[in-house]
């Protein structure tokens, strides 16, 4: 079954708590934490003390994504907030496999991201060491964006490329995610789906992300 991981990005920031805590309830397999630095994309969003303070309300894995210059900065700070995956984008760092490594051995599992318009290739080399490689379907900055079809290519690309070299990394997929769309990145072969304001916006959201849970079959 497809994982599904709602995005924080969507949830009423003045009752993040109560709502991280209804996650579980409503079916999600994990938490995305959004965090923007205002520099490598122009919106500002959480940071580690946000996500320290939502790890008392949930057991589900915290999953971080980090649109911000210099991640490497960032990596004991998110390790002491309680995260459990910590992913950054492959165009802010020059050196992504060392950064890649410090995630690991600080404990948590790393990823890479790909904006819509960055190829694969760009990542092909480090996907030894990935334990997540995230494939952004909108640009990122900014919740509610319509679906970009033309990155599921890139998704495809990512598990023949795992299948072909014995790879262990999870494929995720962020941006405009939703009941139809949510079919489009599971056939292509996503594993974790990020949702935001499908979720969120529903009159049901665990009636949503069970319909989104069936996205594989």
């Amino acid at each position: 079954m497809i994982k599904i991981a709602p995005s924080l990005l969507s949830a009423d920031f003045a009752n993040m708590g109560e709502t991280t805590s209804r996650l579980s309830d409503w079916g999600s397999d994990m938490v995305h934490f959004d965090v923007m630095d205002g520099t490598f994309v122009p919106a500002i969003t959480f940071g580690p003390a946000m996500c320290k303070a939502i790890r008392a309300y949930t057991k589900l894995p915290i999953d971080v994504h980090i649109m911000v210059e210099h991640p490497e900065t960032y990596i004991e700070q998110f390790k002491d907030a309680g995260a459990d995956y910590l992913t950054f984008h492959v165009e802010a760092d020059r050196h992504a496999h060392r950064t890649l490594q410090a995630i690991r051995k600080a404990g948590m599992k790393a990823g890479i991201a790909l904006n819509p318009a960055t190829p694969v290739e760009m990542v092909e080399y480090v996907l030894s060491i990935c334990d997540l490689v995230l494939v952004m379907s909108v640009n990122p900055g900014a919740g509610g964006q319509s679906f970009i079809k033309e990155v599921l290519p890139k998704v495809e690309k990512l598990k023949a490329l795992r299948e072909k070299n014995g790879y262990n990394y999870e494929i995720e997929m962020d941006g405009g995610i939703n009941e139809a769309t949510s079919k489009l990145a599971a056939a292509s072969g996503a594993d974790i789906l990020v949702s935001g304001n499908a979720v969120f916006k529903a009159d049901d959201p665990k009636e949503m992300i069970a319909k989104m849970h069936l996205a594989k079959k």
